[in-house]
């Protein structure tokens, strides 16, 4: 019932930008925070950066200084501006979704996306 979508993934060469977005619809009353992994093959899964209602956002060490998440909250979308990407970007790339579902209005869940390549190479 509620749904992510990402989009913007790509093949980039290295120092390259992407921004990439995340498009929840569903019956939500609230998004309370907002974040992007990803996955490299043979690798975990891990948290590249998030974003709380607020606008209070975190990363990973490996993006700071080079990646932005943002969101716009009237329209429930979420960003991740890429810059001077590296090739060890690479890798699939998650949204996730910290949400109230309207028909389990008591419960917060995570809503994930169904990924994005991201691919940085020359």
């Amino acid at each position: 019932q509620v749904q992510l979508v990402e989009s913007g993934g790509g093949l980039v060469q290295p120092g390259g930008s992407l921004r990439l977005s995340c498009a929840v619809s569903g019956s939500i009353f609230s998004i309370n925070a907002m974040g992007w992994y990803r996955q490299a093959p043979g690798k975990q899964r891990e948290l590249v950066a998030s974003i709380t209602n607020d606008g209070s956002a975190g990363y990973a060490d490996s993006v700071k200084g080079r990646f932005t998440i943002s969101r716009d909250n009237a329209k429930n979308t979420g960003f991740l501006q890429m810059n001077s990407l590296k090739s060890e970007d690479t890798a699939v790339y998650y949204c996730n979704a910290r949400a109230i579902w309207a028909m389990t209005p008591w419960e917060e869940s995570d809503y994930w996306g169904q990924g994005t390549q991201v691919t940085v190479s020359s």
